[in-house]
């Protein structure tokens, strides 16, 4: 079960809270495309504080992260943002951690509700490593600062800095302090439209219990080919070395005409076979964007054609763009 944590900041005017994943922030404050333009300019921040936050600490947290991560966080530099996942066994995605090390502790921030489970495979790894791993989500609130922000990230802040901005690692009590100093609050509406622009996928949204990393073309971005041995390893090998995942990620553009875009789920399927057509995938997410009218990610199967028009749900016109070659 979810353990939501309710931001102060949905005393705002205008504050909508929102639902599902992202429930305890909120989903807009009254306009969500110019919260929209307001990020792509580079101004206001988003609040996360609802994601779930861990730190490990101990001389040889890195060495050992680098055991159980697909990433090579071993001789990760202070500052250097990166980003991790946990595999099973079969190589499917469990846990997705974005990651800094400040030169004394890792910080990452994981999807809401997993900390729990995650911390509790860390503890039951830890083996002979003198390293202690701590949920701190009870007391440290993730905000985001887009790309091109000139806001200084606050003294005493541990940030996560990477092309798409900045992710703060703010005690909760300052939260409200914050807002007051580097507002406008922006929505997650928003930041979800901006990361679906940004082809880049979420766990438990773009993942399901089966999803691999070649899938998502996470190879490279979360998966380091040269490193040691981690859970799950063997399947990345062989698909890697094979080129065939079963299913691919793909951007999708619907039919502006839309009244309701799609849910997640929603099934894909060729145009040409018309809506009682094979399922050839699903909607993983859809927005509605500020610009591009409404886009979504999917996964479908590898061999669906590059070129070929998409039908989403009911009957939704969607043309594709690749984000992972089949």
């Amino acid at each position: 079960m979810l353990r939501h944590t309710k931001s102060p900041l949905l005393s705002l005017p205008g504050a909508v809270p929102a639902e599902g994943p992202d429930e305890g922030v909120a989903a807009h404050y009254g306009d969500l495309f110019r919260e929209q333009r307001t990020l792509a300019d580079g101004s206001g921040f988003v609040d996360l504080s609802h994601r779930g936050v861990i730190t490990v600490t101990g001389p040889g947290r890195l060495a050992w992260l680098h055991l159980l991560l697909t990433q090579h966080v071993s001789e990760l530099p202070p500052h250097q943002a990166t980003q991790a996942l946990i595999l099973s066994p079969h190589g499917h995605i469990e846990h997705a951690l974005y990651l800094v090390d400040d030169g004394e502790t890792t910080w990452a921030h994981v999807e809401p509700g997993t900390q729990d489970d995650l911390v509790a495979y860390l503890e039951s790894m830890k083996f002979f490593y003198e390293v202690e791993v701590a949920d701190r989500t009870d007391d440290i609130a993730v905000a985001y600062l887009p790309a091109g922000s000139i806001a200084a990230t606050p003294e005493g802040v541990v940030a996560r800095e990477t092309a798409y901005g900045r992710d703060l690692f703010l005690p909760r009590e300052r939260l409200a302090e914050f807002a007051a100093e580097h507002g406008p609050a922006v929505g997650v509406l928003a930041y979800e439209a901006l990361r679906v622009e940004g082809h880049r996928p979420r766990l438990g949204l773009e993942t399901d219990h089966r999803t691999i990393p070649h899938e998502l073309g996470l190879i490279g971005e979360a998966v380091h080919l040269q490193k040691g041995c981690y859970r799950g390893q063997e399947t990345v090998a062989r698909v890697h070395n094979l080129g065939k995942p079963p299913r691919r990620l793909v951007f999708l553009h619907l039919d502006g005409s839309v009244v309701t875009i799609p849910g997640h789920g929603a099934p894909v399927r060729l145009a040409s076979d018309g809506p009682e057509g094979r399922q050839l995938g699903f909607v993983t997410t859809a927005v509605r964007h500020h610009e591009l009218g409404p886009i979504a990610l999917a996964l479908v199967k590898r061999n669906v054609p590059v070129d070929a028009t998409l039908l989403v749900g009911e009957g939704t016109a969607a043309s594709q763009e690749t984000v992972v070659e089949p």
